[in-house]
């Protein structure tokens, strides 16, 4: 496990509007920063950042936390993963208490394949430009392409020497673990020792999200029949090829400020888009897309432009991915590019305007793209144009979400008419395929409700369950919260001379019988364990505590700040008391409710001893008790202005 030590220093560095920011478009308004919520389709931005509680809220879903719980949700990482990452962005060294073999020895494997990586790349780069080999035969190559030094760098490429095992010398020279360089793909196990697997090959390294290499592209620049144009490293720990788009990590910001993706096949392409200026580019690598690159994609935009080539191999690759990305809800337009030319190729022939041009007056609707190509290979045979209009009503059964209600009956209405048929009868076939869809998911749903009837397991054992959601409705509970709120937010504020907040609630005020939520409890055990250690029991503490249930009811305990409007005090002149210059008012209010909640239970002990006692002096003096009892009530009551309902 990650040391404490090294979880504070990554939490004392965090950033949560520059983190967040660096996934998706944000919009400062007022002290807080808004966008369109990551986790939920909208229109209109809900997704609110604070900065000065370091906690996100939407508003529309309901989704909150802080910058790690952010990085878990988003990025789909694991706690440890999250602090890693950060660790990494805010070059933290990390140290690492006791952890299982199994997991330490997965993450050296990690850590060393991206080592083993970057010292690949400087060896391919540092022969491209500084060998005669590299520059007669790879570098050459890359300028005849057109690709300038600067691009080459920005990208990292490089050159594998023809020879049979000058890298695997270099790499088994620097001690590098014979097996982890098998696994990395860069060398092969021959009976006469370790061989180079890319040789005599341009080098096209891939970046992942965070910039580290993951793997490589390498490419055939000499005329072979039988070796494969290009060579990918294999699957391994770090290079999953279904979850990574080459190019991803130089385009992420300018894929966001276009608010579009431009999708294209070959490595090449991405360069030379690049190099042209237009950099919200990224490459498929010749494969059919997946869930989880159009989920990258989807995280800084919902535009999607594919480019293929115009040729029918083209046109298959670009159709194959168009279901999935319309249930990942992104508004998908395609490019074919005329005569069997790339992007590389068409912009070296006709120049950066001529293509931005192209690109502007060729794209085409997707559906109605795919619409169109399978009418036109069905011609006149009746069974290939039913299977068309099945296929299209299947694709457009795919936008189901509702706020896309009205794009999915404007498809309906273009195709009906595209088809000439009746728009009633294509409705009720676009219905038939989205019901089919709800009973595969309903059965899914009942399949999975078994997990939850297993003996022994309750809900608790589920962390992503919104346990505090029903609580909220509960008036006792919600008093709790607040106290336990002012613990957190005010602690260490002065409460008189010599005295702190949480001198007085811990010791004065707060009593395990009047908190009944045992994860309040925890909080303030929590709370008053540091308190007395010495430690800064801070919100940020809580909210990046390894205790994953805990820091969720922190951030459902921490109330968003309302902002006032800019223009109220040119308006009005009248300055607004904020939450911290009322914090004793807002304290002594919230105990008043907890000591009514405490004097409800001594009147409800008296009433039931009173309603079973015989002696009549214990009668007079329970009798007595209950109306000093209630005339506390009474006063409490009518000092915070309250109603008791009989």
């Amino acid at each position: 496990m990650i040391s404490q030590e090294t979880i504070q220093q990554i939490v004392s560095r965090i950033d949560i509007i520059e983190i967040i920011s660096s996934f998706m478009k944000l919009k400062k308004r007022g002290t807080n920063y808004i966008g369109l919520c990551p986790f939920h389709n909208e229109k209109s931005p809900s997704f609110t950042v604070s900065p000065s509680k370091e906690i996100y809220k939407c508003f529309g879903c309901g989704r909150s936390g802080n910058t790690i719980s952010f990085l878990m949700e988003h990025e789909k990482y694991s706690y440890v993963e999250a602090l890693r990452w950060l660790a990494a962005k805010y070059n933290v060294e990390i140290e690492e208490t006791e952890t299982s073999p199994e997991f330490k020895e997965q993450q050296q494997v990690s850590d060393s394949l991206y080592i083993i990586n970057k010292f690949a790349q400087q060896f391919f780069t540092e022969v491209l430009f500084n060998t005669d080999e590299g520059n007669n035969a790879g570098l050459s190559y890359l300028k005849e392409r057109g690709f300038r030094e600067e691009i080459i760098k920005k990208f990292e490429l490089g050159y594998n020497p023809e020879a049979r095992d000058t890298f695997a010398k270099v790499a088994t020279n620097a001690q590098f673990n014979e097996s982890l360089l098998q696994k990395s793909g860069l060398v092969v196990a021959r009976e006469n020792g370790l061989q180079d697997n890319y040789r005599g090959r341009i080098i096209f390294p891939i970046h992942n999200q965070t910039g580290k290499i993951a793997g490589f592209g390498a490419r055939l620049i000499r005329n072979n029949d039988k070796a494969p144009k290009y060579i990918n490293t294999p699957e391994n720990e770090i290079y999953v090829k279904s979850k990574i788009l080459y190019g991803s990590y130089f385009a992420r910001q300018a894929i966001d400020k276009a608010d579009e993706c431009l999708l294209v096949e070959g490595y090449t392409d991405v360069l030379a888009l690049h190099q042209a200026g237009i950099e919200n580019a990224v490459a498929s690598g010749g494969t059919s897309l997946t869930p989880d690159q159009l989920r990258l994609i989807k995280k800084y935009t919902q535009n999607l432009t594919i480019l293929y080539d115009g040729d029918n191999a083209g046109i298959k690759a670009a159709l194959r991915g168009l279901d999935l990305a319309l249930e990942e809800g992104l508004n998908v337009q395609l490019v074919l590019l005329p005569n069997q030319e790339d992007p590389d190729s068409y912009i070296n022939k006709n120049g950066v305007a001529a293509f931005n041009a192209f690109i502007k007056e060729n794209k085409k609707d997707f559906i109605l793209f795919q619409l169109e190509h399978a009418l036109k290979d069905a011609g006149d045979d009746t069974n290939k144009r039913s299977h068309a209009v099945n296929q299209v009503a299947e694709t457009i059964s795919k936008i189901n979400k509702a706020e896309e209600f009205t794009k999915q009956q404007d498809y309906i209405h273009k195709t009906a008419q595209l088809l000439n048929i009746d728009e009633s009868g294509l409705h009720n076939l676009v219905n038939k395929y989205i019901r089919e869809k709800l009973t595969k998911d309903e059965k899914r749903l009942l399949n999975n409700e078994k997990i939850f009837q297993e003996p022994g397991r309750e809900i608790n054992d589920f962390p992503e369950a919104d346990i505090d959601a029903l609580e909220l409705f509960n008036k006792d509970e919600y008093n709790e919260r607040a106290v336990v709120r002012c613990l957190i937010e005010f602690g260490l504020k002065e409460w008189e001379p010599g005295k702190t907040v949480a001198d007085y609630l811990l010791y004065e005020c707060i009593d395990d019988d009047l908190i009944t939520n045992k994860g309040l409890l925890k909080i303030i055990d929590t709370y008053k364990s540091w308190y007395e250690q010495k430690l800064e029991p801070t919100a940020k503490n809580f909210l990046y505590s390894e205790n994953l249930e805990m820091s969720r009811m922190v951030v459902s305990l921490i109330e968003f700040p309302y902002e006032i409007s800019p223009n109220w005090l040119n308006t009005y002149e009248v300055p607004v008391p904020t939450r911290e210059d009322n914090f004793k008012e807002e304290i002594i209010s919230t105990l008043s409710y907890l000591e009514l909640k405490k004097l409800k239970k001594l009147i409800e002990q008296n009433q039931k001893e009173l309603e079973v006692t015989s002696s009549p002096e214990r009668q007079i003096l329970l009798i007595q008790t209950h109306v000093r009892l209630k005339d506390l009530e009474t006063k409490i009551t009518r000092d915070i202005g309250a109603v008791i309902l009989k």
